[in-house]
């Protein structure tokens, strides 16, 4: 599906901060606006970011000039003639995006697609207002739109389902993790997170609690940097007045506007957020907004709005919560939340949610589907679904794995099978805060446990008889890039990079990475993966004989061409001629150079390849690189299967490590990891 123009309406905060997102994927866009100097402002906005990412290294000032190359500002709607998508962020005045909507109707051909930034209005009334409802669209960004990375996709009542496909695609070629809700007020995350701001002042009001109590509290429980109080004070306290209105009209008094909240914003000034915090209060302040929320988060789930696993992810990716709220609700138990919800309904007159009742009632708590199946043709797609944790690989989503991967292998329509992660993912490797607890806890035969059930996956993978396509269409790491090397074809894009990074946590590649490897590769290459940790792009990983790189626009392509021209007698990987230009690379990790390398013979070496190589494999943990080495070479005299077998063997000895502690650790603490070579 390409994106040859892209034209968004409205240059103020929103609107310029679409456009430096799309920009920055590379895809032209037009920001319109109605006088010079907004487009102005706008684009002196964009070039502002773009300045400051110079400055903190995230782009470089070639990347920074390309990305406004891409971008063109005018006062001219009629730009937007030819344009495939059109999204306006305009501010929210129903009249005037009704008004704007009808114009853009009239200009832009037939294929153009028209979407709306709303945050309060009806995607079914907008849509009305035009002869195209089935080309329109909800694309609902949050703050700052340049980096947060969540995307609302709200289809209206006649929203075609190639539109919502279409919208689907381009939230994923924006690097955005789109979450799909139902057209009502407020979607998902103002759902619950205005109810959350307007309870916050209804305890001020009540005198249950001062602002810097409440502040303190809401940080606290939920892991957050700005209490509502503050983040009311920087949003603008007339966002959060007026989305409670709209609430309010469309379901009740308990969403209407507190009186306090009312009268500050009548007042026109922030609130005064300085003062004491009383701890004696925390509680009350706690139970009431956790209450809260769980009650609202369960009714949207109820009502169809959205999953409980698409309202966790709001919260966590669109919110920055450390949980969301059915996280929560399983964190504290249902026990103790059943009551909080109980008690904010007989407050209020309201009923507790049917789910929530029933999931109560069930001694159970919330379980998330991590890992989604569709279906469409004869491909079936497998899609880890857990964003907010970059696809984290733990006990939960490699059984989902293995229950989806058994119903698409089990439909005799599907002829292949494409594994892909959601958001900037593949799969960034396993849970580290499992390892981390289970050997805390002496429990390192859950860790084999854990390994072997995903060993078998893997394996399954390897043998069926459907053509598995890894989609690598973002960070493959560790045991994601070992469930890619199990598929016959891994198609990678410029958003790619694969990597086992292992050994530099004190450990090695467990997934049988040790044994796939080399048998894809060689020897060679494997160790100079292994044991330096290199991640690769697209073209690299071509260029050794590991992925074919792909752009991101001509991914789907690819992949109906491989399906289209697979014959199942032809099952197995597929094969890369790899390139002369890592010959280099296989000389210096060949066996004669290997125990050189490892204990730093070459790191004063007049060859550059060879002292940066040594300095790369110096950091590591001495005793997974010993290990990795030797399974490699041992792995390899035998057949597949035995070489599986063989690694799981040595897992007890490398967990038993404190080097392998030490590494896991650091990754959750953030910090460099020193090893003993124990």
């Amino acid at each position: 599906m390409q994106f040859n123009k892209i034209g968004v309406v409205g240059a103020g905060t929103m609107g310029a901060g679409i456009t430096q997102k799309i920009a920055q994927e590379n895809i032209p866009v037009v920001l319109v606006d109605i006088k010079q100097e907004f487009v102005d402002r706008g684009l002196d906005n964009i070039k502002k970011l773009l300045q400051e990412g110079v400055e903190k290294k995230i782009f470089t000032s070639e990347k920074s000039a390309q990305i406004l190359q891409n971008v063109t500002g005018t006062t001219d709607i009629n730009a937007l003639k030819d344009a495939d998508l059109v999204i306006e962020a305009v501010f929210e005045d129903q009249n005037v995006k009704k008004d704007l909507f009808k114009n853009l109707d009239s200009i832009c051909e037939a294929k153009t697609i028209l979407a709306s930034n709303t945050s309060s209005f009806s995607i079914s009334s907008l849509a009305a207002e035009t002869k195209r409802p089935d080309r329109f669209i909800g694309l609902h960004y949050f703050y700052h739109p340049a980096k947060n990375r969540l995307l609302e996709i709200v289809p209206g009542k006649k929203t075609s389902a190639e539109t919502l496909a279409r919208a689907a695609e381009f939230a994923s070629l924006t690097g955005k993790t789109a979450i799909v809700v139902q057209d009502t007020a407020g979607f998902a995350v103002n759902r619950f997170f205005v109810p959350w701001l307007n309870e916050s002042v209804r305890i001020l009001e009540e005198g249950l609690a001062n602002i810097p109590t409440i502040d303190e509290a809401t940080k606290r429980v939920f892991k957050i940097g700005m209490g509502p109080f503050l983040l009311m004070n920087v949003t603008g306290i007339p966002i959060a007045y007026h989305s409670t209105v709209t609430l309010g009209e469309k379901f009740g008094s308990f969403y209407a506007p507190a009186k306090k909240l009312k009268e500050q914003f009548e007042s026109q000034k922030k609130w005064q957020i300085e003062g004491k915090v009383d701890e004696s209060k925390m509680k009350t302040v706690t139970d009431r907004l956790l209450g809260t929320i769980f009650l609202v988060a369960a009714q949207l789930v109820d009502e169809g709005v959205a999953s409980i696993e698409d309202t966790d992810r709001a919260a966590k990716i669109g919110l920055r919560w450390a949980l969301g709220p059915f996280e929560l609700m399983n964190k504290f138990g249902l026990d103790q939340a059943y009551p909080l919800v109980k008690n904010l309904t007989q407050k209020y007159g309201l009923k507790v949610p049917g789910k929530l009742e029933k999931q109560w009632l069930s001694k159970s708590p919330w379980e998330f589907r991590w890992v989604d199946l569709s279906v469409t043709g004869n491909i079936a797609t497998i899609t880890v679904n857990r964003p907010e944790a970059m696809n984290a690989l733990n006990e939960v989503v490699v059984r989902q794995l293995a229950e989806v991967f058994t119903q698409a292998e089990q439909n005799p329509d599907v002829k292949a099978i494409v594994l892909e992660g959601k958001g900037k993912a593949f799969i960034a490797g396993a849970d580290i805060g499992f390892f981390v607890k289970n050997i805390k806890n002496k429990s390192i035969d859950r860790i084999i446990e854990f390994t072997k059930k995903g060993q078998d996956l893997l394996l399954r993978i390897d043998k069926s008889p459907k053509l598995v396509i890894a989609k690598l269409d973002g960070l493959a790491l560790g045991g994601g890039a070992e469930l890619a090397l199990a598929a016959d074809v891994r198609l990678m894009t410029e958003r790619g990079t694969l990597g086992f990074p292992e050994t530099g946590i004190g450990i090695y590649p467990g997934l049988a990475g040790t044994q796939r490897l080399p048998r894809l590769v060689g020897s060679e290459l494997a160790k100079y993966l292994i044991l330096t940790g290199d991640l690769i792009s697209g073209p690299t990983a071509q260029e050794m004989g590991l992925v074919e790189a792909v752009r991101a626009v001509d991914l789907n392509q690819r992949i109906r061409n491989l399906v289209d021209n697979y014959q199942s007698s032809a099952v197995g990987q597929e094969t890369i001629v790899p390139s002369a230009k890592v010959d280099p690379i296989k000389s210096l990790f060949s066996s004669k150079n290997i125990q050189g390398l490892l204990t730093g013979k070459f790191k004063q070496s007049a060859n550059a390849l060879e002292a940066r190589m040594a300095k790369k494999i110096s950091y590591k943990a001495p005793v997974a690189l010993q290990l990795a080495n030797q399974l490699i070479d041992q792995g390899l005299t035998g057949s597949l299967e035995e070489g599986i077998k063989l690694e799981l063997s040595r897992l007890p000895e490398i967990f038993a490590t404190r080097d392998a502690y030490e590494g896991l650790t650091s990754i959750l603490q953030r910090r460099r990891p020193t090893f003993e070579g124990k």
